[in-house]
């Protein structure tokens, strides 16, 4: 085989080691990729803060394109079908990361506030909607959902539409952003939408910024409670400061940024490049084992005991307090993301955990002992 040139986001995980043996490696900012980059690149490998369309790629000659992420909403999927340029995403690769943010933050604002939550609605049973779904009946939520496009493929779930959903305590997002077609999702979480929430209902997003209009968000809260938790934001880096101000949770599109998600990311796409390249798959990442990985509850309640654990295992509101204090590094905060690992890395132990508590550590993929 030739050797290749590779234009790489210098932010994935294991790049080097994935991807230097193809032949010459460029690491690169991902937002500051330019068509200039490609002209002589044969394969390029980006996140979502890289938008691949015609103007990125004209007159270059890549034949490969792989984007580490779970969705491909950045990638001009008509334009590369049109040139014959293989592209490919990593559906799933940090599934489990991002089902764990929105765990945690519920239990967050849960816990802080008071709250004894009964339904909530998932709009979008993909695979981060559907785990986000089995954790929510897992803490005994009647939990309903919204996706017209699995219907047919769930003959089983009772889906609803988002208008039938608006009085639930709980809404998260896990939809791609599709501002076109049948089923759009660009603000599907409208002025008028927002206005129908109920009261101290808690509201999610950690799919797409543009799914909620931020704006019409932004001047709902100054006279109507909702409990935010929010990942993602309209126009990033160059988020809403108002908005974030009045949210409970902000951080900085960093809910799949577990270390697992993202060495799967990476493998996802290591693998999808040598099969394009008819070539044996010979890299295999190590992960490091967690150290000091025991947790020994100390409160009671069901929703303390989940709140306890899953803040020892990951304190979300370190991230929120980095974004509150410099919403103008969005990307530097992305950059130098912390080492964090996923719930079944830590084992749980302890008398005070009772059946039905089990039964939920269980579902969130904590071992016990």
């Amino acid at each position: 085989m030739k050797s290749l040139n590779i234009i790489c986001d210098e932010n994935i995980t294991y790049a080097k080691e994935a991807f230097s043996s193809f032949g010459n490696l460029t690491l690169l900012p991902g937002r500051e990729i330019t068509n200039n980059h490609l002209l002589s690149a044969d394969i390029l490998i980006v996140r979502s803060v890289t938008n691949v369309n015609e103007e990125l790629l004209k007159n270059s000659k890549i034949q490969f394109v792989g984007t580490t992420t779970i969705g491909d909403d950045h990638l001009d999927k008509s334009y590369l079908l049109n040139k014959g340029i293989k592209f490919a995403s990593a559906p799933g690769c940090n599934s489990y990361a991002v089902s764990e943010w929105v765990i945690t933050s519920l239990l967050n604002i849960i816990v802080k506030n008071n709250l004894y939550p009964e339904s909530a609605a998932v709009i979008g049973y993909g695979n981060i909607g559907s785990k986000v779904a089995e954790n929510f009946e897992a803490i005994g939520l009647q939990t309903k959902i919204v996706d017209p496009l699995k219907e047919d493929i769930f003959p089983e779930i009772n889906f609803y539409s988002i208008d039938e959903i608006l009085d639930c305590d709980i809404i998260t997002f896990h939809t791609p952003l599709v501002k076109n077609g049948e089923y759009p999702t660009f603000h599907l979480m409208n002025k008028e939408r927002i206005n129908e929430l109920k009261d101290k209902s808690i509201l999610i997003n950690s799919s797409r910024g543009a799914v909620v209009d931020n704006s019409a968000l932004n001047k709902i809260l100054e006279t109507k409670k909702i409990f935010t938790a929010f990942d993602v934001w309209e126009n990033e880096p160059e988020i809403n400061i108002s908005l974030m101000n009045k949210t409970d949770i902000a951080t900085p599109h960093i809910a799949g940024y577990s270390f697992e998600g993202k060495v799967n990311g990476t493998k996802i796409i290591y693998d999808e490049l040598c099969s394009f390249l008819k070539i044996n798959n010979k890299w295999e990442p190590e992960l490091p084992t967690v150290t000091e990985n025991e947790i020994i509850p100390n409160k009671k309640n069901n929703y303390d005991v989940l709140h306890e654990i899953t803040n020892r295992i990951y304190n979300i509101t370190n991230d929120d307090a980095d974004l509150r204090k410099n919403p103008d590094k969005f990307d530097l905060l992305r950059k130098n993301y912390k080492v964090r690992r996923e719930f079944n890395n830590y084992l749980v132990k302890g008398n005070k955990i009772n059946d039905d508590l089990k039964k939920i550590l269980q579902a969130l993929r904590l071992v016990l002992v």
